[in-house]
C-alpha cells in the first residue's frame, strides 16, 4: 500500500471516532523537521504517528522525536500498513 493511501486510511479512522489531530507538515521554513505524520490525542494520551509503508524506514531525527515524545509520557511509534488492525484494537477499544 501507498503510504499515501495509509494515511488516507488512518486520518479517516481518526474522523470516524472524533479524535483530534493534526497532519503535521514539514518542509517549510517555518515547521520542523522529524516530527511525526500525523499529532493526535487519543482518550487523553498524546500520541505521534509516523506512517511508513511496509518496506520504509524511519530516519535518525524522526526515531529521535519519537524516543522524546515517549520520554515525556506521551505515545509515540511507526506505524506500517501491517499493524494496522492491531493499532486500532489497541487503541479504540
Amino acid at each position: 500500500m501507498r503510504e499515501s493511501a495509509f494515511q488516507n486510511k488512518v486520518i479517516n479512522y481518526l474522523k470516524q471516532h472524533d479524535v483530534w489531530y493534526v497532519k503535521y507538515w514539514a518542509g517549510s521554513k517555518f515547521t520542523k523537521e522529524g516530527i511525526p505524520d500525523i499529532l493526535a490525542c487519543i482518550d487523553g494520551t498524546f500520541h505521534g504517528i509516523e506512517l511508513k509503508n511496509e518496506t520504509g524506514t524511519p530516519s535518525k531525527l524522526q526515531l529521535y522525536n519519537i524516543r522524546k515524545i515517549q520520554e515525556n509520557g506521551g505515545e509515540a511509534y511507526v506505524l506500517r500498513p501491517q499493524d494496522y488492525e492491531e493499532w486500532k484494537e489497541r487503541w479504540f477499544r
